[in-house]
């Protein structure tokens, strides 16, 4: 008898919708956003979130990087705070005596630049030169396509080459071969020796894309940068040495060569992939909670909306609901009638907000270069709470419509 009813209440629905499509329209439009914006955005952060772990992964995790001073946010190095002035600069040195310990594989000292790469009367806008070592594959991922690598003596001296990353190269150079061309970086000329392929599943944000890398004392001696936010000394132990055991060894060599006594807090920071994905974590949930609540709002537009209509269909059809009750309805099956118009009306809301949701989403993630799949929970839940918004909200008139009384209802015009 159920099934019967819930069948025969879509269907009285569908013709109610049916012969009010523009006031249907207009009504499922505020769920149609709502949803739309929870699947695009949970697409969005879904894709962006696998690209971190991506990047982790091939950076490796048990990465840790040492900072002078960590920020989420870039320090001004023009007003530093004094619990950032009070520490000591990154130096090369930390980093030789950091590589020397059993139990480390690699360590090195980097420095991030912003420049522009020059050939010809051809110029890129400012993008990121890396002065690092020979071995900044180890951290970077990817690989050399063509050329060679910095040899020892290069990073020792820190002579003036530079390896290019392909998609830099393409823009600067076209079809003409790269390699042994002399080129401007900033306002120094380096000589190519190689081209540098990215991994394809390294996530990073527009403006950020690495360009160049060039050995540390070549970029150190020629470009301008700050101590704080541009230089790190990057550690791996080796295989069977963990985390935490490395970070153990690294604070103990780091404050014995600073002269730090037992007590005294460390005057540089430690942080590990696992922090990283952490941090984002926590912005992208808070990132995610913002675009919910706003989506939310349209969604409550739309259960508004669908209130209203259900009201006005009770005022509407109250003969025909006075019919209903006279050739036996009850009155619970009346508000059970209403109950259902109600959740088809954002369920039709819902599957459309989903459809355009998702394409939304893939639209982006294409825009941003994000490989991800879209998160098939969020399809469930926005098609839930899609429906849910139609009960809750069609609650209400589906009441009214129950109280009616019979004899009442027969006489209204």
């Amino acid at each position: 008898m159920r099934l019967t009813s819930l069948t025969e209440g879509i269907g009285i629905a569908l013709d109610a919708i049916w012969a009010n499509k523009l006031r249907s329209s207009l009504t499922v439009l505020g769920v149609v956003i709502g949803v739309s914006t929870v699947m695009a955005m949970a697409s969005i952060v879904n894709g962006i979130r696998g690209q971190i772990i991506n990047t982790i992964e091939v950076v490796g995790p048990t990465t840790i990087r040492v900072f002078r001073f960590f920020s989420t946010t870039p320090v001004n190095p023009d007003a530093l705070p004094r619990e950032v002035r009070i520490r000591p600069k990154l130096d090369p040195t930390e980093a030789d005596a950091l590589a020397a310990l059993p139990g480390i594989g690699y360590s090195a000292i980097w420095v991030g630049v912003f420049e522009r790469i020059g050939y010809g009367a051809e110029r890129t806008q400012p993008t990121v030169i890396y002065g690092a070592d020979d071995r900044f594959m180890e951290i970077l991922g990817g690989g050399m396509v063509d050329g060679r690598t910095f040899t020892t003596a290069e990073v020792r001296a820190g002579r003036s080459v530079a390896i290019l990353e392909v998609e830099a190269a393409e823009r600067v150079f076209g079809r003409v071969g790269p390699l042994g061309k002399l080129i401007r970086i900033g306002s120094h000329p380096f000589t190519v020796i190689g081209l540098y392929r990215k991994p394809e599943n390294i996530f990073q944000p527009p403006g950020q894309e690495i360009s160049a890398i060039v050995p540390y004392e070549a970029a150190r001696r020629s470009f301008r940068y700050d101590d704080v936010n541009s230089l790190i000394i990057l550690v791996k132990p080796v295989a069977g040495v963990t985390v935490d055991r490395a970070m153990d060894l690294i604070t103990v060599q780091l404050r014995k060569m600073r002269g730090l006594r037992p007590g005294e807090p460390n005057s540089f920071d430690l942080v590990t992939s696992d922090q990283v994905l952490g941090l984002f974590n926590r912005l992208t949930g808070v990132f995610f909670l913002v675009m919910i609540v706003l989506s939310s709002v349209a969604l409550m537009v739309g259960g508004i909306g669908v209130m209203a209509i259900m009201l006005v269909s009770v005022t509407d059809r109250t003969r025909e609901i006075g019919v209903r009750m006279a050739l036996g309805a009850t009155r619970r099956e009346i508000l059970w009638q209403f109950l259902v118009e109600a959740a088809t009306l954002t369920l039709i809301g819902g599957v459309i907000g989903v459809m355009c949701g998702l394409g939304a989403g893939q639209l982006l993630k294409a825009l941003l270069r994000l490989e991800s799949p879209v998160p098939l929970w969020s399809a469930a839940i926005a098609t839930t709470v899609s429906v849910g918004i139609g009960l809750v909200f069609g609650l209400i008139p589906a009441n009214r419509a129950a109280k009616l009384d019979p004899v009442e209802a027969l006489r209204y015009e």
